[in-house]
């Protein structure tokens, strides 16, 4: 996976900080697909963990904060959200269990919880992480707007590269 060298110090960073702390994670959102192996450029690093631990990680994190740690709702999205500005890199931080997705089809709110047991271990930048499952991921991005097909493309690749069952 080819990603400047801000996105990797962050993600070293951060996934530092949620280990010390032993905080539940899953790595989501585009930064799971470019993992996948979406040509999408990385925007951000998004990074599932339970509500009620963001309060674990404020020492390490509090002069990176540009956003929360609060409820954020837009139009495509209702979460609990804190957003850091480590060096550059956005990481976008958000609730596991009550987050929830408007369905442009529908235009209902649906909700995604994250299951950590249903994620993918994966090798990043030297580092064994859990990455929401490709099914998931194409499930809750088929929700969202068009931009979001390169990185269903590339969930769908790697599971019929990888013969992986639903």
């Amino acid at each position: 996976m080819k990603v400047g060298n801000k996105t990797v110090k962050a993600f070293r960073w951060i996934i530092k900080i949620l280990r010390e702390h032993a905080i539940p994670f899953q790595i989501s959102g585009g930064f799971s697909a470019k993992i996948y192996g979406s040509r999408r450029p990385v925007h951000d690093i998004d990074i599932d963990i339970p509500e009620d631990r963001f309060k674990d990680i404020m020492p390490e994190v509090k002069k990176y904060i540009v956003y929360g740690p609060r409820h954020y709702k837009s139009d495509a999205w209702d979460l609990y959200l804190m957003t850091l500005d480590y060096h550059g890199q956005l990481i976008d931080i958000g609730g596991a269990f009550k987050e929830k997705v408007c369905d442009i089809r529908t235009e209902k709110w649906r909700p995604i919880p994250t299951n950590f047991h249903t994620a993918k271990i994966m090798n990043v930048f030297g580092i064994k992480i859990p990455v929401v499952n490709p099914h998931e991921l194409i499930e809750y991005k088929s929700y969202l707007c068009r931009h979001q097909v390169e990185d269903i493309r590339a969930a769908k690749e790697y599971i019929k590269r990888h013969k992986m069952k639903k």
